[in-house]
This record gives C-alpha cells, structure tokens and sequence, in this order.
C-alpha cells in the first residue's frame, strides 16, 4: 500500500507510565509470591500513547491531545512523543493529579492483567479539547481511558466539523453512554469489552454476531470490529458479518496487541477507505506485536507489517 496523502488524525486519549512486571504466574489471593527469575520496568504506556506511536510509526500525522501530571514521568512522555515525531503541541499539564500509572501484570503464557491509576488522564475535561481541532484532523481517534465527559465532547466537536470518529471501545463499563457517541465510523471492542457492554462473550461466530448486532443498537457504528485475540477478528456491518483469522504465532506480551490493532485498522481505512484490507493489515500487526515485550516497544513499524505480508505471501506461492 502506497500513501499518496499524509493523513491527519487526532487522538485525544490517555498517556501513562507503565509498571511492567513479568512473572510466572498471577498470586492467589492472600498469596505472597517472589519472583526470582522475573523482571519489572518502567516503560512509556497508555492506550492512547500506545496508538499515537503507531500511528506515527506508520507514517501519519499523528497529533495527540492528552493530559499528563507536572511531574518527571509527564516530561518524559512528551520527550518520548516527540522523538517519535508526534505532535504533542496539545498535551496539557495537570498541576493537581500525577501522570497516569499502569500496573502490568505478565504472566510467561504472555496473557496479561492490568491495573490503572488514570491520575490526570481522568481529569480530562470538555473544555480542554477544543484547541486541538485547530489541526484540522482527517480523522478523530478515542479510547475510554479518560473522562466520559471528554469522550463526549470530542465526538460533538468532530461531529460539528464532518470528521470521522473511530472509536477503541477499551477499557469497557456497562454504563458508559454510548448512545450520547453520535455517529462513529468504526466500533471496536475486545471480548471482555463486549461482555462488558452487551452481557454476550463472543467465543465464536454465531455468539459474536449476537454481541455485534446487539452493540449496533446500542452505538450508531458504520462497522463494529470485534478484536478476538488468538482467533481474529470479527466484522458487522449491520447486513453482513465477516471473520478474519490471526496470524499464526507465538505470543510473549500482549499488552498493546488490541491498541495496535484498532490503530493499524484505523490508519488504513482511513487511508483507503476499505474496511476489509484494514482489518487483515491490523491482525499482522498486531500478531508482531505480541512476539514482542512491552508497551510501545512491540509496536511495528510500517515497513515491518508489509515485509512480513510479503514473506507470508512467498511461502504461500512456494506450498502451491
């Protein structure tokens, strides 16, 4: 796939520090384990930062409106984002609440569980947001890791000016107001996240299509995009359902895999505007990202997603 335009887009989101520990396994409650062969480190994390850099690792214009404590870890975010050629010129310093704080838990099986401390992320206000439109975005791109209130006011403010919201529908609550969402352009949740909303798991099709068609009353989506881990993804477009397999391969990490995902899918629809071929460029994606460790360091670059596509594409040729 060839850019003829550098795209735009907005995401207005959460960026945090995370606290990565790699462990054998989970403790049991009231269980005190130590972990002698693990590891813990302190890496750039964030849903939102974690689609910023893969936006901008894919050669978009990638501006990020977020907020961040007036502390060390805040400073060194935006140093980050800026060597990643991110537009930080909207992040807003909060002198009342510390930069946001993930505790990642990585069992060896590479699943993980993550604890949040939204810190300034949740004081994300409406009238903080207005400025960043001033880039004139090609697309707006959300998640739920900061205010509703935020969440809502971004879509208005794009709604007004005709800009497409992409939505990353993590982390999940049931009584989160969608209908107050307006138009979206694509909807995508997890497994746990349609739980979450709809009460259905999606464990295969015929469950994932109820969830689907049940979040296509609750959200005016164009297209809801299930992320089904090992198993793909899952496409409604309100007539038709579609399944796209996963790439075959070996998880280490895959705490990104999903904020990977929905950004790759988002960066190529908008780019093309067909929903299909973005879905299948955003499993690749994120399959590298889970052979990696970390936040933003499994993040692939453009170049990598279309060299391992060609090299999928060789070995086919060679079985035939």
């Amino acid at each position: 796939m060839v850019d003829l335009v550098k795209k735009t887009i907005l995401v207005i989101s959460s960026a945090n520090i995370d606290l990565v520990q790699k462990i054998d396994r989970v403790p049991y409650s009231g269980e005190t384990v130590v972990e002698n062969d693990g590891t813990y480190s302190y890496v750039p994390g964030g849903k939102g930062a974690n689609s910023a850099v893969t936006f901008a690792r894919f050669g978009a214009d990638c501006v990020f409106c977020c907020k961040v404590g007036a502390d060390a870890n805040g400073a060194k975010l935006k140093n980050l984002y800026k060597a990643e050629g991110i537009d930080t010129r909207f992040m807003i310093e909060d002198s009342e609440n510390p930069t946001g704080l993930a505790s990642i838990l990585v069992e060896k099986t590479g699943k993980n569980r993550i604890i949040v401390f939204p810190g300034a992320n949740g004081n994300m206000r409406a009238e903080d947001l207005e400025d960043a439109f001033t880039c004139y975005p090609d697309a707006v791109y959300l998640q739920f890791e900061i205010a509703d209130e935020a969440v809502i006011e971004a879509c208005r403010l794009a709604a007004e000016r005709g800009v497409p919201v992409f939505i990353d529908a993590a982390p999940a609550r049931f009584d989160f107001p969608l209908k107050k969402l307006g138009e979206v352009e694509i909807f995508s949740p997890n497994e746990t996240e349609c739980r979450a909303f709809t009460g259905i798991t999606p464990s295969n099709e015929e469950s994932a299509l109820k969830a689907a068609i049940r979040l296509r009353n609750m959200v005016n989506a164009k297209y809801i995009v299930i992320k089904m881990g090992e198993k793909g993804a899952f496409m409604f477009d309100g007539s038709e359902y579609f399944v796209y397999p996963a790439e075959n391969v070996v998880p280490v990490d895959t705490t990104a895999a999903g904020d990977v995902f929905t950004a790759v899918m988002t960066y190529s629809y908008v780019q093309n505007g067909n929903i299909h071929s973005a879905i299948r460029m955003a499993n690749v994606a994120a399959s590298i990202s889970v052979t990696r460790a970390g936040a933003s360091t499994s993040i692939p670059t453009l170049a990598e997603v279309l060299e391992y596509r060609r090299a999928a594409e060789e070995k086919e040729s060679a079985a035939e």
